[in-house]
């Protein structure tokens, strides 16, 4: 096993070291494409409502799709990951996310939901391995100190992505007057684009050589590898995962903060067309530009750690956004929708800060721990759908359920993230 060099805490730590920039870049891309998968189902949501007459509570069912293929593929992939590394991991991936991608043509032609469902699921299959994979691949391209940084840079362009999301959908598939606004034609011929693309980016990725990586948490973790560090050392005995108060913490707060944000995201455009009268393609086109607030967001919040720690980062946010809900959900018009847009730059630093305070002082853990953590995204299935039981009577009051989520987050940033 290689050794853990010695840190001189007066030294600055850098964000990454020269050895890593390639690789940085390219699992930093990562990042986007998932970013781009998740908010285009966002707008498969609503042109599903149209084309295949799904309510909203059903139309609900993709983000369960979605999120729930974290719950199912989290574990799995960090055990493969584990066994055969950070880049086969991407590869594997990388060739879910073109899978699923490929399905879309057969659910298209059977014009079915549940067909349509079974491919996100696989798409989104590789969207869990990638972030499993990504997160501590990110983490461990450097000095631990500046971990938390480097996922959030990441996380910057995941933000990208989720701009990218709704312009590519708002354009393509729901865009009035095109040929197959109407039907699936759009979705169909748009996912076989998007299947080559990513099947592209695998063959190229497998090219790349990636140097050794260093666990970004080993050198914490040295001091925290032990239950009962004042005994003698041959009384030691190793810490379990679960013993590690803050990760499991941490696993909880991702589920409720991917909760708020899969409900937040899946009836963004409902509210747009219903409360401010926008056509769904410019509704989806501000759905695109709270993506640009969330991007911000994670700039800014990348920035400000420099000079804030991140859990009081966090909890600020948290605080954010149960304003900005409670200000939605009154239907005030302009100043209501201002506040839906600055919903996501409110909680643009939460997922890549739950995951980086949950991985530290891990140690040895850190992989299986990103995998925990990854399934915690599960919160995003189980939430649009009761979010959609209430939207399909008012969408504006829907929005009072995410104040839940944002509570247990506080609690998080305020206390419960420390390393025990």
């Amino acid at each position: 096993m290689q050794a853990i060099p010695a840190v001189n805490p007066a030294t600055k730590a850098a964000f990454t070291e020269n050895k890593y920039l390639v690789t940085l870049v390219f699992v930093t891309s990562l990042f986007m494409l998932w970013g781009i998968a998740i908010t285009m189902g966002d707008v498969l949501n609503r042109h599903f409502q149209n084309v295949l007459h799904v309510s909203k509570a059903e139309s609900g069912l993709v983000q369960f799709s979605i999120f729930g293929a974290y719950a199912v593929m989290g574990i799995p992939a960090g055990l493969f990951m584990k066994r055969f590394g950070y880049k086969n991991g991407v590869l594997l991936g990388l060739g879910l996310y073109a899978a699923g991608a490929f399905l879309f043509v057969p659910a298209a032609n059977a014009e079915s939901f549940g067909f349509f469902r079974i491919a996100l699921f696989v798409l989104a299959c590789g969207l869990a391995t990638l972030e499993t994979v990504a997160h501590p691949f990110v983490a461990g391209l450097g000095d631990q100190r500046t971990s938390d940084q480097r996922i959030n840079f990441a996380q910057s362009f995941n933000g990208l992505g989720a701009v990218i999301g709704p312009l590519i959908g708002g354009f393509f598939i729901l865009r009035a007057g095109q040929e197959h606004s109407n039907d699936l034609e759009s979705v169909k011929l748009l996912y076989q684009v998007i299947g080559s693309v990513i099947l592209v980016i695998a063959i190229a990725f497998s090219f790349v050589k990636v140097p050794p990586v260093q666990d970004a948490h080993a050198i914490e973790a040295e001091a925290d590898a032990y239950a009962v560090p004042t005994e003698p050392a041959d009384l030691k005995v190793p810490r379990t995962l679960f013993s590690h108060t803050h990760f499991i913490c941490a696993v909880i707060a991702q589920l409720f903060n991917v909760a708020a944000q899969g409900g937040t995201w899946a009836f963004f455009i409902n509210y747009g067309v219903e409360k401010m009268g926008f056509v769904e393609e410019k509704a989806s086109y501000y759905f695109a530009f709270s993506m640009v607030m969330m991007m911000v967001g994670r700039f800014v919040g990348t920035y400000l750690m420099r000079f804030i720690a991140p859990n009081k980062m966090l909890a600020g946010f948290a605080l954010g956004s149960i304003l900005m809900c409670l200000l939605i959900a009154q239907s005030f018009g302009w100043p209501s929708f201002i506040a839906l847009i600055m919903l996501n730059f409110f909680f643009s630093i939460m997922f890549p800060t739950i995951f980086s305070l949950g991985l530290k002082g891990l140690g040895q853990h850190t992989q299986q721990a990103s995998s925990f953590i990854v399934m915690g995204v599960v919160g995003g299935a189980l939430f649009p759908p009761i979010m959609g039981q209430l939207a399909d009577k008012d969408v504006a009051t829907a929005y009072y359920l995410p104040i839940i989520c944002y509570v247990v987050i506080f609690l998080f940033g305020a206390k419960f993230y420390k390393v025990k």
